[in-house]
């Protein structure tokens, strides 16, 4: 039972349908949030949906590419392919060493086949003996990249066997002894890699360690001990906006990052640019430029006339004219914690309702407008909060538009007072932010690698033709020598007839004789006339 287990699992057959399982099981993957990649999220689905979600975590869709029943898959899917491979490649290295098969004994039973009969009795070109033809034969099945075994040269019926087409097994075992290495490549990939995310606002910085991400992913494996010390600052960011077609105008035409960067600290630092698709490479990690918006500078005051908090404050952007949410927290605010929740506007521009709205990307009329709180933040309690949202649960509005006070609307420079002698907030100027994914994949290379060599495998084994050709020389009655010559491909091979009319071709040019039939034909049915 073992072995016939084994003999099924290492099969070609299984192997392919373990391949598209493998890829029928990815697909959960890309249709509900991965835990891995954003756990907030997940979260958020799992309030949404009270009834399915627990379900669907149990069912492991939160964390496909790491549930057992996708890692049996893969597991199954690498052991297969290594027991097909292993075998195939020792019967291949034994069919390179090993002489062509025996020459048959009834070339009429081959499904291409036909006969020469040299004869003419021509001064110019004597009539060969049958081993001087079956070397001239051989000879010729060289020309056409035949691996040859001459055979009985000095009998009567001396023959030649000839093979050709091993690059064809030799491609399908290089497709799947890389697509071995892909998995393996994946695999170092998922368990000693990492990605992390980034936001960092215009005359800011970030070192590589656990502490300065903002969101982290690493692997199975991964190493604090192992990140790249590498360093960076944004000097700048620049974003170009159309502003000479109607049609896409304000749509961005270009983003680009100047960044300062310190690969460690041995080394000094250099200024490099960052562009989307472009990423800057520092010691095996990678840097992408994912995002970008604007980020208002704030100073807050509270009641008793001290800075809560002072600098930039990253609004999430929502549209194309960068209408952006934020979100502003004062938690050493006294005598109460103070909150901020609303929305800058680059470009403010009000409508006959007298609602602010966005209108162009770039900031030239930018505006802040907030609602304002007091109250218990909830940050002293060790429950994790997003910078990005607010949780007005235990808060106290103070501003707003259906309040006495309304809402807080605010341009560079400007202050204002909070109600109840709370504090104040000043805007006081506008820088922009960018979001950094921050990888390192150590199997990238050799997944680039094996998926190349897999490709030229396929292409090998697509392009080549696993074919045998016997000729054999016998003399004929009343002189000269008849040469009989047989083809034999291995699987179909809608080919083979072309290539015994090309071998036919090569014998006839050998001795001068003209083919009865148009050259590029098909090989004639038994019981035509032998070519003489």
């Amino acid at each position: 039972m073992l072995r016939w287990v084994w003999r099924q699992l290492t099969s070609m057959r299984t192997a392919l349908q373990l391949l598209l399982l493998l890829a029928v099981a990815a697909v959960p993957g890309s249709l509900f949030p991965q835990r891995r990649a954003n756990p907030a999220v997940v979260t958020q689905y799992l309030k949404d949906n009270p009834d399915t979600g627990p379900w669907l975590d149990r069912l492991q869709m939160f964390d496909v590419f790491s549930s057992v029943w996708f890692s049996a898959i893969y597991l199954l899917l690498f052991t297969s392919l290594v027991g097909c491979v292993l075998p195939r490649t020792k019967a291949h290295l034994t069919a390179l060493r090993s002489a062509p098969p025996r020459t048959p004994r009834r070339f009429s039973r081959l499904p291409q086949h036909g006969s020469i009969v040299l004869n003419g009795g021509r001064a110019e070109m004597p009539d060969p003996d049958p081993t001087t033809a079956i070397k001239d034969a051989a000879a010729i099945l060289r020309k056409l990249r035949y691996r040859v075994d001459l055979r009985d040269a000095d009998t009567a019926t001396p023959s030649v066997g000839a093979e050709r087409g091993f690059m064809k097994e030799a491609g399908n075992l290089l497709f799947h002894t890389a697509l071995i290495g892909v998995l393996i490549s994946v695999a170092i990939g998922g368990m000693f890699g990492y990605r992390g995310q980034k936001l960092i606002v215009e005359g800011e910085g970030f070192t590589n360690a656990l502490i300065g991400y903002d969101s982290f992913s690493p692997g199975t494996n991964f190493n604090p001990d192992n990140l790249t010390p590498f360093a960076l600052t944004l000097n700048d960011f620049d974003v170009r906006f159309n502003r000479d077609d109607q049609a896409t105008y304000g749509q961005p035409l270009d983003f680009t990052a100047r960044m300062t960067v310190q690969e460690n600290p041995d080394q000094p630092a250099e200024d490099r640019v960052l562009k989307v698709n472009a990423p800057i490479g520092i010691g095996g990690t990678n840097v992408y430029l994912v995002g970008n918006g604007y980020a208002p500078i704030v100073e807050i005051r509270d009641g008793e006339g001290n800075i809560a908090f002072s600098g930039p404050v990253p609004a999430q952007p929502t549209d194309s004219a960068y209408t952006s949410t934020i979100v502003i927290k004062a938690p050493d605010a006294n005598p109460d914690q103070l909150g901020f929740v609303g929305f800058f506007l680059p470009t403010a521009v009000m409508n006959d309702e007298g609602l602010a709205f966005g209108s162009d990307p770039d900031p030239f009329n930018p505006r802040l407008n907030l609602n304002s709180y007091y109250g218990d933040l909830g940050l002293d309690d060790g429950t994790p909060r997003s910078v990005y949202q607010l949780d007005t649960t235990d808060l106290t509005q103070l501003n707003g538009r259906d309040l006495d006070a309304g809402g807080i609307v605010l341009e560079p420079g400007q202050t204002y007072e909070l109600p109840e002698g709370r504090g104040s907030i000043t805007f006081d100027g506008l820088k922009r932010f960018v979001a950094l994914d921050i990888t390192y994949d150590p199997g990238k290379i050799g997944a680039l690698i094996f998926s190349t060599l897999a490709l030229t495998g396929l292409i090998l084994s697509l392009i080549n033709a696993r074919r045998r050709a016997w000729i054999k020389a016998s003399a004929t009655p009343g002189g000269g020598t008849t040469l009989e010559y047989g083809l034999l491909a291995r699987g179909e091979d809608a080919g083979l007839h072309n290539e015994a009319a090309r071998l036919e071709q090569a014998l006839l040019s050998r001795w001068g004789l003209t083919p009865p039939h148009e050259p590029g034909k098909l090989v004639p049915p038994p019981g035509t006339p032998q070519h003489k």
